[in-house]
């Protein structure tokens, strides 16, 4: 009975130093991070194709069902673009998504909050932001403010881009994902 009961247990622990149980737990966190989306700022949800579950194309129905959560649209109803915030955005400039002919297309950060794709966070100098995305990092002059720049990264694989905006000192004071051409609207829905 103890050799059955020895074996069982060698059996258990070899399973548990198998390749199927250690990428289990890698799943955990999103899973954890997704459920918590409506009433907090999670870490970890951007992505180049959208935002925890939610992915750029999704219609507002999909959008709405995969957030479960409280969510305040911003600009009068039948406008073709507009942002809505979840609760916890303090303000619209801290955090927005953006819908364009009923389809979810980019959304905005201005909060030290979240981390872009790739590790870009607002408060960086652009040559740091030029290191963590090597060539892929794009530079044009800011449209608005003298001296600032939009700093522009395409997915490695796939879809959505990433800019990130600096002021004439070259720190990061906003980013976005999105696709193109709503993630490069320097107006926003203007």
């Amino acid at each position: 009975m103890r050799r059955l009961a020895g074996a069982v247990c060698a059996l258990l622990l070899a399973a548990c130093g198998s390749s199927e149980q250690a990428s289990a737990p890698a799943l955990a966190p999103v899973a954890a991070a997704t459920s918590g989306a409506a009433d907090t700022a999670p870490a970890g949800m951007a992505r180049y194709d959208g935002y925890g579950d939610l992915r750029f194309g999704m219609d507002e129905k999909a959008f709405a069902d995969a957030w479960r959560g409280e969510l305040t649209r911003l600009g009068p109803p039948g406008q073709a673009c507009f942002y809505q915030t979840p609760k916890w955005a303090k303000t619209p400039s801290d955090f927005a998504f953006m819908f364009e002919g009923g389809r979810f297309v980019r959304y905005d950060v201005g909060t030290l909050k979240e981390t872009a794709p790739g590790g870009g966070k607002i408060g960086m100098h652009a040559e740091q932001i030029r290191t963590l995305y090597g060539a892929g990092a794009s530079e044009t002059p800011h449209k608005y403010l003298p001296g600032g720049r939009g700093l522009r990264v395409t997915a490695p694989q796939g879809m959505g881009v990433l800019v990130f905006e600096t002021d004439a000192q070259g720190r990061v004071t906003r980013w976005r994902a999105g696709v193109p051409p709503q993630v490069d609207y320097v107006e926003g829905c203007g």
